[in-house]
């Protein structure tokens, strides 16, 4: 295994975890600025539509999708910078 990578490991682990807090705060944002709740729904939650359920689960998982490869890449990019080398 390349250093690049081992020294990937944890920047890695601590972009995501970031990242995460991060898209989960913008998702709940979007889906206020939506004119939905102030809570997105539940699968379970018996008072929503369907539709509303599917929605904020499309919603939450294509934020969630672009912040993580976001992260991902910008976390790649400062780890070849600093050792050459793509984490990769």
């Amino acid at each position: 295994m390349r250093v690049s990578k081992i020294a990937y490991k944890p920047v890695g682990l601590a972009l995501g975890l970031l990242g995460g807090l991060a898209a989960g705060a913008l998702f709940k944002q979007t889906w206020k600025v939506l004119g939905h709740d102030e809570d997105a729904p539940d699968a379970t939650d018996e008072d929503r539509s369907w539709r509303e359920v599917l929605l904020a689960a499309a919603l939450q998982g294509a934020i969630f999708s672009v912040v993580k490869a976001a992260v991902d890449r910008a976390g790649a990019t400062g780890v070849r910078s600093l050792t050459g080398s793509w984490p990769g």
